[in-house]
């Protein structure tokens, strides 16, 4: 499927009628406004254009053309668009098509989904500007009257906004004259944005005519006596013909420091007319030479896989690969992306955690080369600038990325790829759009008559569901690479090993006993807690006062390093309490215990191992996942200590022990879903153990060791898990038997949001009563300073109750707020909520 801007069924913009415009802009507006398109400006706006408007008395925003039409709007009159920033689209119709259908889906508008989608640098704008394209060179021979002129002024000024080249044609009809430019590489166009994306330039050294041909180079070099007697600019000259000889192109900065040469003697090659200096646009992400390589077999059970999944996805758009870990899942993914190629489509490749990506590029640039490219949050502004148009032509195939990769222009989809599906890292949480990427996906793959394949080695419950069920194909590969068994569980009953101050345990004896006995066979360790921190929360010994945090219903937690009490809800700092607040007393003791903790007591423990920490606070840089992924697989740590970080389908060869060290902690939510997260939890981290020739061993600290999911960990029996949480999820109409959308009322006064969220439940009951499970206060009901209500709908999977629910509860809100003393109250739906 060929993938352009929509013009189909659009008015001709050239009849003469009036013209309007569907404009989709930044803002949480409850539906898309239409503005009127002037005549001057028709010739050039197209869907998927950004254009400029204004919205009340002086705001101005630039919006995105969802739909150009001839229906003037009947109750208010239209204000002419200002401006019309892109040339081209800068997304396509598939694009307009996804943000609809999330905004309808999850409950949000449309100008959420916008803000949520585009890099930063598309949404603000104000002025378009020209920019001279230093490679075209000052020939303009070939071009008319008008754009003579304006190429004339760009030499010599090098950028132009609008109202100048308006000026020097003395007309505002200027947009053919720019879109010929453009084409002709006289200039490039970009937007004037208070966050500018500006493409990264570098200086490239080069001969001049005629000496770039081998007769006149040589003549200069044997009989110009001038250049001759200048024996610096001479050096130069032959370190620029090596370096030219043995890299192709020459740049400034690289020239000048490896010929030990100053700008001045270059500036003397280059009045002698000898070199030419030349600014060119590069890449900001380097990218590798584009080649395919697949230098391994399928072993006849991944084979038999592969084969499965083919046929799985001729009859079925989805299909779950359900491979426990270290099966070779992503051998499958790999031999799936070559085939797309092949056959000239894109594939998104979708992980739930940026530091998952990291490891997974280095395996799939040696098979797929420059063809590959990264998308997720970390990278700037400019660089998601440069990927989205790389996408956006065609240039990239396989985009790796995290949720946020769906919204890229793909101009032709052929495969999506979800690996880790279970994660709840796909879903969005704050702020709107609340989607989740995995389900965003799948449907971004209808679209574009795309498969989809799901990958886990836990699926969640809901995607196994749809799969033994008949909606998504299912494939297994039980059986993991080389044969190898799955490592053995054991527990470490905490309730035995007394503490003196009766805290919990860190490091139990069995755990000590374990980690020397690995490090003295040069193995290396993963100790899972998913606390991050030093003390999640410190006691006064007297009283029972707890440091909690100003804002937020929530003690705070004490991160050691930066000698800081953190709120790990608002990001709130506070300094460190030393005497209580309460009775004055300074006898505090600390609970529970984090990352930072661990990492700390490992170091003394076992002085002669190299321990690090892998959580937020430890990766917070672009490249920090990578550098200390990087490490570990190298050898040069020894223990590494983290939170979920850790977990989630990273690769390490030497990994022979692997320690949980407090399960209890996975198992003491108040959600439906604690037991089916914490058996992925514990299985996923079991499985970085002995995944290559050995064996390894999984121990688990815990005062449950007879608990039910425990004991289903143990025999590593996802079945049996699924089974068991399906019964209960039947019993009270959980999903995948219902879907649930969650409701959360805030404001600042308690006694408000609790009356709003009673009034609102009761305009609701007369007609969803039963499936309406509220309004109750949260575990933390005051979050930013605002106090929380919480109302939960259970509905079944009927999709036209779910849509016309949807409906209600939008106009239930707005009704709410027409009441003027709960006119601030925020209402914020959460459709299938996690």
């Amino acid at each position: 499927m060929t993938n352009k801007a929509a013009d189909i069924n659009q008015p001709d913009p050239f009849s003469g009628d009036e013209l309007f415009a569907e404009i989709i802009i930044p803002s949480a507006l409850p539906k898309n406004y239409t503005w009127s398109v002037p005549a001057h400006l028709q010739e050039t706006v197209k869907s998927g254009c950004r254009v400029e408007v204004n919205l009340g008395k002086s705001k101005k925003y630039a919006g995105i053309v969802k739909r150009l039409h001839d229906d003037k709007p009947d109750f208010f009159e239209t204000k002419d668009i200002l401006n019309v920033l892109d040339v081209e689209p800068v997304v396509f119709d598939e694009q307009l098509k996804l943000w609809e259908w999330i905004a309808s889906y999850y409950m949000c508008s449309e100008g959420e989904v916008m803000a949520a989608a585009l890099p930063a640098h598309f949404k603000l704008s104000s002025e378009t500007v020209l920019v001279f394209s230093e490679e075209h060179g000052d020939d303009f021979s070939a071009l008319d009257h008008d754009e003579y002129i304006v190429a004339e002024a760009l030499l010599i000024k090098k950028e132009l906004n609008l109202s100048e080249v308006q000026q020097l044609l003395d007309s505002s009809h200027v947009y053919p004259v720019i879109t010929k430019l453009v084409n002709k590489k006289v200039c490039y166009v970009w937007e004037a944005l208070k966050q500018t994306y500006s493409p990264k330039k570098e200086t490239y050294v080069l001969l001049n005519k005629p000496y770039d041909e081998e007769e006149h180079l040589e003549k200069l070099l044997n009989e110009d006596k001038k250049l001759q007697r200048a024996e610096k600019q001479m050096e130069l000259l032959l370190s620029y013909l090596h370096f030219e000889k043995a890299e192709g192109e020459v740049r400034k900065s690289e020239l000048l420091k490896k010929a030990g040469a100053n700008e001045a003697q270059l500036k003397g090659l280059v009045n002698k007319k000898i070199l030419r200096i030349e600014k060119r646009n590069i890449d900001r992400i380097k990218y590798l030479p584009k080649n395919v390589t697949i230098d391994f077999d399928l072993t006849a059970v991944q084979q038999k896989a592969f084969e499965q999944v083919k046929e799985s996805l001729q009859e079925k758009a989805v299909c779950l690969l359900h491979g426990v870990t270290s099966s070779g899942k992503t051998n499958i993914y790999i031999r799936l992306i070559e085939e797309s190629i092949k056959y000239g489509r894109q594939v998104l490749y979708m992980l739930p955690e940026i530091a998952l990506t990291s490891q997974v590029i280095r395996r799939l640039q040696k098979h797929f080369g420059g063809y590959i490219g990264i998308y997720h949050s970390k990278f700037s502004h400019n660089e998601r600038v440069e990927i989205w148009n790389k996408v956006k032509s065609g240039e990239l195939k396989v985009i790796l990325g995290a949720r946020s990769s769906v919204f890229l222009p793909y101009q032709n989809l052929g495969l999506v790829i979800c690996d880790e599906e279970h994660d709840s890292s796909f879903k969005q949480q704050e702020p709107a759009p609340r989607y989740n990427g995995r389900d965003a996906a799948i449907y971004l793959a209808t679209m574009f008559g795309a498969k989809t394949v799901l990958g886990s080695g836990t699926p969640s419950i809901e995607s196994y569901y749809n799969a033994t069920t008949g909606k998504y194909g299912l494939v297994e590969l039980l059986h993991r690479f080389g044969d190898l068994k799955l490592p053995p569980v054991e527990f470490v009953d905490s309730r035995k090993i007394i503490q003196k101050d009766k805290s919990k345990i860190i490091l139990s004896p069995p755990l000590i006993e374990a980690v020397n006995e690995v490090l003295a066979r040069g193995k290396q360790v993963i100790l899972f807690q998913n606390r991050r921190g030093y003390a999640p929360y410190q006691v006064c010994s007297i009283c029972g006062w707890i440091p909690q945090c100003k804002y937020c219903d929530v003690s705070l937690t004490y991160h050691k390093l930066s000698n800081k009490l953190v709120c790990h809800y608002c990001g709130t700092t506070y300094p460190p309490v030393h005497s209580c607040a309460a009775c004055g007393s300074d006898k505090f003791v600390q609970r529970n215990f984090g990352t930072e903790k661990i990492e700390e007591q490992f170091q003394e423990t076992f002085p002669d191992a190299k321990v690090a920490r892998m959580d937020i606070d430890t990766v917070k840089g672009k490249n920090a996942h990578d550098v200390l992924i990087q490490l570990f697989e190298q050898k040069r740590i020894d223990i590494l200590v983290g939170t979920q970080m850790v977990v989630k389908g990273l690769d390490f060869d030497n990994v022979d022990l692997v320690g949980i060290l407090d399960a209890d902690g996975l198992l003491h939510f108040a959600d439906f879903r604690v037991n089916e997260r914490a058996f992925q939890l514990i299985e996923q981290v079991s499985g970085r153990a002995g995944r290559k020739e050995e064996t390894g061993k999984v121990l688990v600290q815990t005062s449950q060791p007879h608990h039910p999911i425990l004991q289903i960990v143990q025999q590593h029996d996802y079945k049996a898990m699924f089974a068991e949480e399906l019964k209960k999820r039947k019993e009270f109409a959980y999903p995948p038997f219902s879907r649930i959308i969650h409701l959360t009322f805030k404001h600042r006064f308690k006694e408000v949001v609790e009356r709003a969220a009673v009034i609102y439940t009761n305009a609701l009951k007369n007609r969803y009563g039963q499936y309406i499970a509220g309004p109750a206060e949260p575990v933390i009901g005051r979050i930013r300073n605002q106090y929380l209500m919480e109302l939960l709908l259970k509905l079944p999977r009927d999709g036209k109750t779910i849509n016309q629910c949807k409906k209600d509860l939008l106009e239930q809100v707005a009704i709410l707020h027409q009441d003027k003393s709960f006119r601030s109250v925020t209402v914020v739906a959460d459709v299938d909520a996690v």
